[in-house]
């Protein structure tokens, strides 16, 4: 029940680290459904429009700021729907253009955690739509007792420490196209450019086109105001190429920088999301370029290292190797279609009330 005073009682709200991501996590029925209400409402708690979100949750960086809304689901053979806001840190934006996997990772223990679904004796299986893409997702994770179990010996880079796995399996929404343009590789202000969506829409642009290796950290790239503006001239057209229309205030697509591999991985690359640069990856974000590099000539392919059919593609980023688990194939029409399995983990870190501050 949306509280009439949410200054001065507080929402409920749990906060939890998904995959590579934090966020806070909400029941619908606690936050306004007006939009615009909701969206005020979010930015008011993270603390945003502030580089340093010092008077909210937010924790000053894109990975940090966001926001999961759940509720049961009305659809058939679905059991939650998920909706995902990325809170923008330092303007006053709220954006439901994209969704996040990272945070997807949380969305099974929150709902038993709130009790919309019962917890198994030893594992529970959640089917959930994710309300941004039209998407489904399958999760798996330990309820030993009927309880969450935070713990366990699963380790994902990019996260200290172990935690228990969360298994996710993805699958797109009937009728979305793997490819937008239908092009394996369009041209965009003069760089080759893949555009491709298997969960999470990214543009796979070769590093070397843009006189980078791909291998520096983040804050290097994020130096080169040049290379940003390069990157930015491409992802303009290529939103509007992949149907999302004007992007310059979304923050989708995704650009990838690939390089050859070096860390036993099958690519390597740098991710601008759009602005910043990821200090790891994200899980659709993952599955979308391991998707990309396995269409024939397709940017990147020859540069990748591919491992055998059936095995995981490691996606080299700055804190490690990701483990992809694709399927790819062409039916034939010759469309290309994805899906992919990935292993997340997930911790609760903090079950309360939240209390905005009182006005932007």
């Amino acid at each position: 029940m949306v509280v009439a005073d949410p200054v001065h009682d507080g929402i409920p709200c749990l906060l939890m680290r998904g995959g590579t991501s934090k966020g806070a996590y909400f029941l619908a029925d606690d936050v306004p459904a007006d939009r615009e209400e909701r969206d005020a409402l979010m930015l008011r708690i993270m603390g945003s429009p502030d580089p340093t979100e010092i008077d909210g949750l937010g924790g000053a960086h894109p990975l940090t700021s966001k926001v999961a809304i759940v509720s049961p689901s009305t659809a058939a053979d679905i059991d939650i729907d998920y909706l995902f806001l990325q809170v923008v840190v330092d303007e006053p934006v709220v954006s439901d253009t994209q969704t996040c996997g990272n945070l997807l990772a949380g969305v099974g223990p929150f709902a038993v955690e709130r009790g919309l679904i019962p917890a198994g004796a030893e594992s529970t299986t959640v089917r959930i739509r994710l309300l941004n893409t039209g998407d489904v997702a399958t999760a798996v994770f330990a309820t030993p007792g009927g309880r969450v179990d935070y713990d366990g010996t699963a380790t994902i880079d990019g996260v200290p420490g172990t935690a228990c796995p969360v298994d996710l399996e993805l699958t797109a929404a009937p009728g979305k196209a793997l490819l937008p343009t239908g092009d394996v590789v369009d041209e965009i202000a003069g760089h080759r450019a893949t555009l491709i969506d298997n969960g999470m829409p990214v543009v796979l642009l070769d590093a070397g086109e843009f006189g980078v290796a791909g291998t520096e950290s983040p804050a290097e790239l994020e130096a080169r105001p040049e290379l940003a503006a390069a990157i930015e001239q491409v992802r303009l057209g290529a939103g509007e190429l992949m149907g999302l229309g004007d992007v310059t205030s979304q923050t989708v697509p995704k650009m990838f920088l690939l390089s050859a591999p070096s860390g036993g991985g099958a690519i390597s690359t740098r991710a601008f999301i759009p602005h910043r640069v990821h200090t790891s990856v994200g899980v659709l974000m993952a599955a979308s370029v391991a998707a990309g590099i396995r269409i024939p000539g397709a940017v990147g392919t020859e540069l990748a290292v591919l491992p055998p059919e059936g095995e995981p593609t490691g996606i080299e980023h700055p804190s490690g190797v990701f483990p992809a688990e694709v399927r790819v194939e062409q039916d034939a029409e010759g469309v290309w279609h994805a899906a992919s399995l990935s292993l997340r983990t997930a911790r609760k870190i903090f079950d309360g009330r939240v209390f905005p501050r009182p006005r932007l």
